[in-house]
């Protein structure tokens, strides 16, 4: 079995391949003085973009940790969710609230997906 990083740094990788899944890191917003949209916006497009780097989609996409800093977050979250969201294709995802790793970061999301090309 194959064991593929993207990106990888000396603290971790944007990604990690094994075989037939995708473990990203977790993924935050850039704008940590954005509102929960924006930086919700920004958490799902850097998710599109490893994804991409990984040739996959959020079709692809098996399981979504949602992470919030303030659980008032969770409807405006869930607005830029359900619309990014594939339809056709909605992964299982689970929602808590933590404390975050930086002032201002309001949203972070672990994903789990499979390698549509492991064959």
């Amino acid at each position: 079995m194959t064991l593929t990083r993207i990106d990888p740094g000396p603290r971790m990788s944007e990604a990690v391949i094994i075989g037939d899944l995708i473990f990203l890191a977790g993924q935050v917003p850039d704008d940590l003085t954005a509102d929960i949209t924006v930086q919700t916006q920004q958490v799902l497009a850097n998710i599109d973009a490893v994804l991409a780097q990984a040739g996959a989609s959020k079709a692809d996409i098996g399981s979504v940790q949602v992470w919030l800093a303030d659980m008032s977050d969770f409807a405006g979250m869930n607005a830029v969710w359900d619309a990014w969201v594939d339809r056709a294709n909605p992964p299982a995802r689970a929602t808590g609230g933590v404390a975050l790793a930086r002032p201002g970061m309001r949203v972070e999301m672990i994903v789990i997906a499979r390698n549509p090309h492991s064959g």
